[in-house]
């Protein structure tokens, strides 16, 4: 008994145990609870396919299923000078940083890139609320103002999707200071003639929203992104009266003008590229391009 327990029980539990399953191959949707698998949900732009909730992307996940191809080119954006308030809380700012920039793979909290969506070339940027947040610090406000000059000097449009809890507070007042400068940036672009494109994502909040996210010339949001600028809870205890149901959604904003648009994630590329070629003076785009009469083909008698 001792050798079939100690040595024959092992052997065949051995050959017939089960893998073991990665842990990050399904999704809990966090609107209906559904289970999703990692591949039908980033096939889906990372949308739930049982309720439609829109769940976060990340922005080159994002990039890749708005530029043609998945082709585009990272804009450089200035390195700025690192921590300096030499701010510490639990922990150091730079161990802070270093933690996101592990987790993300990201240099910071915003990407700027160059590229072609529908044939219509564009500079886009977009904000990862994973990196601490989406939180506006020195470097997101010099990638904003290098996605804006990189626009007027190619005479693009300019792109942007917004997803932040406002102000970084380990740059305190430099944080808030991008208010201004990333202002600054916009009007640049105004002034060149050239697009201006807001798409805010859930959640756009805080000094985003009071800055860059509301200045577009087009106000685009997904569907039930939070965009405000305190929270519901702050203003419900300053005015003292109950909030009307969905208030800071992008459903109620559109009702009350405050935006252009809600639209669904999967539906966003063919918006832009319509939106976009009307305001460069583009001729619309065309779904496919057939060769020209009297050009033949290969494998066609002369």
């Amino acid at each position: 008994m001792n050798w079939i327990t100690n040595y024959v029980r092992p052997t065949i539990n051995s050959l017939f145990s089960r893998r073991e399953v990665p842990e990050n191959l399904w999704t809990k949707c966090p609107e209906c609870g559904t289970m999703l698998f990692h591949r039908e949900l980033a096939a889906n732009l990372n949308v739930c396919t049982n309720c439609d909730h829109h769940l976060a992307i990340t922005p080159r996940d994002r990039f890749t299923g708005l530029f043609d191809g998945g082709i585009f080119v990272e804009v450089k954006v200035p390195e700025p000078t690192a921590d300096p308030l030499h701010f510490r809380d639990q922990k150091k700012y730079p161990d802070r940083l270093k933690a996101a920039q592990k987790a993300t793979g990201e240099r910071d909290a915003m990407l700027v890139v160059e590229g072609e969506i529908g044939r219509t070339p564009v500079v886009a940027a977009a904000q990862d609320f994973a990196f601490m947040g989406g939180s506006m610090s020195m470097y997101v406000g010099n990638a904003i103002i290098a996605g804006a000059r990189r626009a007027i000097e190619m005479k693009r449009p300019f792109v942007l999707f917004s997803a932040a809890g406002g102000a970084r507070m380990q740059e305190g007042i430099l944080g808030l200071m991008q208010m201004p400068r990333t202002t600054v940036a916009v009007q640049m672009l105004k002034e060149a003639g050239l697009p201006y494109v807001v798409v805010l994502t859930h959640p756009t909040t805080g000094g985003v929203t009071a800055s860059y996210a509301m200045l577009g010339d087009v106000q685009i949001a997904e569907p039930n992104a939070l965009i405000g600028f305190a929270g519901a809870r702050v203003i419900e205890q300053t005015i003292r009266e109950k909030l009307p149901e969905g208030f800071q959604r992008a459903e109620y904003l559109l009702d009350h003008g405050m935006l252009d648009r809600v639209t669904h994630r999967k539906q966003l590329r063919d918006e832009l590229i319509v939106i976009l070629r009307m305001l460069m003076g583009m001729a619309p785009a065309v779904a496919g391009e057939l060769p020209p009469p009297g050009e033949l083909t290969s494998g066609e008698p002369a």
